[in-house]
């Protein structure tokens, strides 16, 4: 499609490598950066009190004059999530398609944006020209519609980066890849396709949405009261098929949830939900109606409904409790970590009376490609070189040795860590150095402000506790005028310990007057001193480490 001679051609990943979700990529062709994809994380377990991880962004501040825009493939928040992060640093434009960009506005908008923003939409048939390369997209299909793949032209054939993808022979019209599409740009030439791996070890083909839909309709038949239908906020094919359910069984629909009120009212306003208007009620009004009338649609924080689910349970939750009769059904796949909340949540709500019946293999199923349509995507394209992408270290791994199976050879395939750099030159893919690349915390209105080290508080403090242990000293006596006291919180019940504190008060006044007999007074020293001799009578008489901070006072 290029008629330019590109001389330069490198691939990087800053985020959805060696992890699930922050998916970032960029495509360097001659002096220009393409960027795919502006996506966040949920935290791990072991970051504690932290609300959101983004990208490393380092590499795209030092260039932003040479990046030509963000091309977002889909309006999940991995995907859409960091780029107001991403724009108050690099102001560029943002192509999407429709849903995508409303989806991309309403998360910037929660997340308090207050810059400019260009916004340019496109549609799967929209062709955008730059210098270096042109940029053409193809549509997807996945568990939310406006989903599309990016093509970057350049003269030595097309960077394909798919997005999140399944091939759905019985999808609907909303939802239909556009398979042509592909085998003409495979025709064309792919130079390198970066594919979605997500799915990477599974076997076989990921289930068809129209069987979901059909077991859907059938749970909703068979309940006897209420059901509680739970998905994730942007899944709008399951948010579909539980619509669809409720029209056919004749029951009405009330929708909880501030997120999933957010998407569902985006979705009707530019038409990617049909859903009869007769069938949505007020929350309020579900009490005018008999149980078997009733579905309640819910999610919880950030678009995850298991919290809600809880406090449902709980009879805690604001608008909808569960009582004996309800059925529940979680037409929702565990994030990684939450299998343990899930179970525990499942149990709750067994207790509070309900009939719960698990979303795995029932009414929920990936949406994401598995082995057979990874490889059918493979075929499509017939890429001279592979990465995979979108996935942890091991489904990177799988995702290779489909591409092996399929006819690659491994120096074809380019297994990319977070800031790896893979050049394309002389008819090879070759490592490029590396690119600053890392995970950016966000905690609050902090971005950034903690890292390592506040982790590493926070989890000291977690597992032990702390102990302040506060003296106030008479500098030109040298000697103690008030104190130690010793405050301690998740540590020990001071009342069960009293023995216990008043030999580490012994011990603390012990380190304080040998370092005041000394001549010079050091007062970093002497906090070093209370530290250490604390920490050491603490281990020996409780094996526990709490954090200990020395206060000193001058009075």
């Amino acid at each position: 499609m290029k008629k330019r001679q590109n001389e330069s051609i490198k691939l990087a990943a800053l985020g959805g490598v060696g992890e699930l979700g922050k998916n970032m990529y960029l495509a360097e062709v001659d002096e220009d950066i393409y960027v795919l994809d502006a996506g966040l994380m949920f935290p791990e377990n072991e970051m504690l009190g932290i609300d959101i991880v983004i990208p490393d962004i380092t590499y795209l501040v030092q260039n932003k004059e040479r990046v030509k825009g963000i091309f977002l493939t889909h309006g999940h928040e991995d995907h859409i999530g960091g780029l107001s992060y991403v724009l108050t640093k690099v102001n560029v434009p943002v192509y999407g398609t429709k849903l995508t960009l409303a989806l991309a506005k309403a998360k910037m908008k929660e997340q308090e944006y207050r810059g400019k923003a260009k916004f340019i939409e496109i549609n799967s048939d929209a062709k955008v020209e730059f210098d270096s390369a042109d940029v053409t997209f193809f549509r997807t299909g996945h568990s939310i519609p406006d989903s599309v793949g990016v093509a970057i032209h350049t003269s030595e054939g097309a960077i394909v980066y798919t997005g999140d993808f399944k091939f759905d022979q019985a999808a609907t019209a909303l939802y239909k890849p556009e398979i042509g599409k592909m085998a003409r740009l495979g025709e064309e030439g792919v130079l390198c396709l970066l594919s979605d791996s997500t799915e990477a070890e599974k076997p076989g083909y990921t289930n068809s949405e129209s069987k979901v839909a059909r077991e859907m309709t059938a749970a909703f038949y068979a309940a006897k009261g209420r059901v509680i239908a739970a998905s994730f906020a942007s899944d709008l094919i399951r948010i579909q098929h539980i619509f669809d359910a409720a029209m056919e069984t004749g029951r009405k629909v009330a929708v909880v949830g501030k997120s999933l009120q957010k998407v569902f009212d985006i979705a009707m306003q530019l038409g990617y939900l049909q859903v009869g208007e007769d069938v949505i009620i007020p929350v309020a009004e579900i009490g005018k109606y008999n149980d078997d009338q009733i579905v309640v649609l819910t999610t919880g924080t950030q678009g995850e409904p298991i919290e809600a689910l809880q406090k449902m349970a709980k009879q805690s939750h604001r608008q909808v409790n569960i009582k004996k009769g309800d059925t529940v059904l979680l037409a929702a796949s565990p994030l990684r970590g939450t299998e343990v909340l899930i179970f525990k949540t499942i149990d709750m709500l067994f207790r509070a009376g309900a009939e719960v019946i698990p979303g795995k293999g029932t009414f929920n199923t990936s949406s994401h490609g598995s082995q057979e349509e990874l490889k059918f995507m493979i075929n499509l394209m017939s890429p001279k070189f592979f990465i995979p992408v979108h996935g942890e270290y091991r489904m990177l791994k799988a995702h290779a040795k489909i591409a092996r199976d399929c006819g690659l050879s491994s120096g074809q395939i380019f297994i990319p860590d977070k800031g790896d750099v893979a050049e394309i030159k002389d008819g090879a893919i070759v490592p490029g150095g590396k690119i600053p690349s890392g995970n950016v915390l966000i905690d609050g209105i902090g971005v950034g402000d903690v890292g390592n080290i506040v982790l590493r508080d926070r989890r000291l403090l977690s597992q032990d506790g702390i102990l302040l242990v506060v003296v106030t000293l008479n500098k030109k006596e040298k000697k103690i005028s008030a104190g130690p006291e010793i405050i301690t919180r998740g540590f020990v019940y001071v009342r069960e310990s009293e023995k216990l504190l008043e030999e580490a008060v012994k011990i603390v006044r012990e380190a304080v007057e040998q370092n005041l007999a000394r001549e010079a007074f050091d007062w970093s020293g002497i906090k070093q001193d209370m530290r250490d001799s604390l920490n050491q009578y603490l281990y020996e008489k409780t094996k526990r480490r709490p954090m200990i901070l020395p206060i000193l006072m001058e009075g």
